[in-house]
């Protein structure tokens, strides 16, 4: 692969283009005209679709982008996404030999039930589910499926590059500092996100190693995460999924 390119589109998404040559990939295309012209000024060919949950902003540019030029398209098998013509289930492995590129598929529910992400190469494209320095709401799944998806993507390897949807991540970190202002980790990390942001530039990439080091989501049996969670909550809290909730309902209202 040669390059992994962000599209932005609409206020907050980035559309991932996947680039070997003159193909290219791309994920979650919820507006196609980004995406075209993206490609055509690289002078390349699509050559795959991959999808990560059924939401507009995901899914909105397939139909033009087929149109433009028809493609494989890849997505979950447990959500009804009438263009996807290859569906995935957990466990599953997409090959893409025009790009020298395999994923593994991995179920990671819990903001839509059938969610999935596909990792491959030292990266994971993780849709709406893991977030720098945060993690998605929980539409359609419950708590306990949420923190078992984000569990599943925690334990990929820490140099893992974690490709998300959305450009959250000054937001997210301020939660974050709000539930461990303590972690100096995480307010330098915090204030290196304010300059990015400040010069325009993007946030993402990030990495499951820094994730560890400074998502309160994936920090659930941190003391000053627990301690956090239960004043929020108002009584005493037990186990990884009861704080996870707390943590979530939290950040819904922060």
């Amino acid at each position: 692969m040669d390059e992994i390119v962000g599209v932005p589109a609409f206020a907050d998404n980035y559309i991932w283009l996947l680039r070997k040559g003159a193909r290219v990939a791309v994920i979650d295309p919820g507006d196609a005209a980004p995406v075209m012209k993206a490609i055509e000024e690289r002078g390349c060919t699509l050559a795959a679709i991959l999808l990560t949950h059924h939401h507009p902003d995901h899914v909105g540019g397939v139909a033009d982008l087929l149109a433009w030029q028809p493609v494989p398209v890849y997505g979950p098998a447990a959500e009804a996404i009438p263009v996807v013509d290859r569906p995935l289930a957990h466990g599953e492995r997409v090959s893409l030999p025009e790009l020298g590129l395999g994923f593994d598929v991995l179920d990671v529910g819990g903001h839509t039930l059938g969610h999935i992400a596909y990792s491959g190469s030292n990266a994971v494209f993780a849709g709406d589910t893991l977030f720098a320095g945060g993690c998605g709401r929980i539409f359609e799944g419950t708590p306990e499926q949420m923190w078992r998806s984000l569990s599943r993507l925690a334990a990929l390897p820490q140099e893992t590059e974690v490709y998300c949807a959305h450009e959250y991540t000054a937001s997210n970190l301020r939660f974050a500092v709000a539930v461990e202002p303590e972690n100096e980790a995480l307010r330098r990390r915090a204030a290196e996100v304010d300059r990015l942001r400040a010069a325009g530039r993007p946030t993402v990439p990030t990495t499951i190693g820094l994730e560890l080091q400074t998502n309160p989501f994936l920090r659930v049996r941190e003391p000053g995460v627990i301690t956090a969670a239960e004043e929020f909550r108002g009584h005493p809290l037990e186990g990884d999924i009861e704080i996870f909730a707390a943590l979530r309902e939290w950040k819904n209202v922060f």
